[in-house]
């Protein structure tokens, strides 16, 4: 299952990062725009230091473990909003991105393909009819069209 949970060296010390849909739904209120558009702001030098903060704080509640609202604020005012923003520009950059797409060592796709021997037949009851397939062409009598006489 891909929940976007990130573990990153970040401040003073590791920590996990997750922003499911709560938390992305959050974040487009408390900015004010979607996530992907906050994401866009970001790459593109068009952000505004509260997409750097928001994303990180709300990083930080969504991983839960021992993280609360209070101690998430707290971690954010001491090495976000009291240091220079490009310091944690990038960590949020990578929060989103994980958010939106998911954690970059998640695997893609399914992880075990479904056994052949256990799936269920794909075969339409109309397939096993005694008409002609589709592909067959239709006599030529039966395509034309009669002109009408009148």
């Amino acid at each position: 299952m891909r929940d976007a949970r990130l573990d990153l060296t970040w401040a003073d010390g590791d920590y996990s990062f997750r922003l499911g849909w709560g938390e992305l739904a959050e974040l487009q209120e408390r900015c004010n725009a979607g996530p992907y558009v906050v994401l866009n702001r970001l790459q593109s030098g068009e952000w505004r230091i509260e997409d750097i903060s928001n994303v990180i704080r709300l990083g930080l509640i969504g991983a839960g473990h021992d993280m609360t609202p209070t101690k998430a604020l707290q971690l954010v005012r001491r090495y976000v909003e009291d240091r220079p923003p490009l310091e944690n520009h990038y960590v949020a950059i990578v929060i989103l991105t994980a958010g939106l797409l998911g954690a970059p060592e998640e695997p893609v796709g399914e992880r075990e393909a479904a056994n052949p021997t256990e799936v269920q037949s794909t075969t339409f009851p109309t397939e096993k009819s005694d008409l002609p397939p589709s592909t067959e062409p239709v006599p030529r009598s039966a395509s034309r069209r009669r002109k009408s006489t009148k």
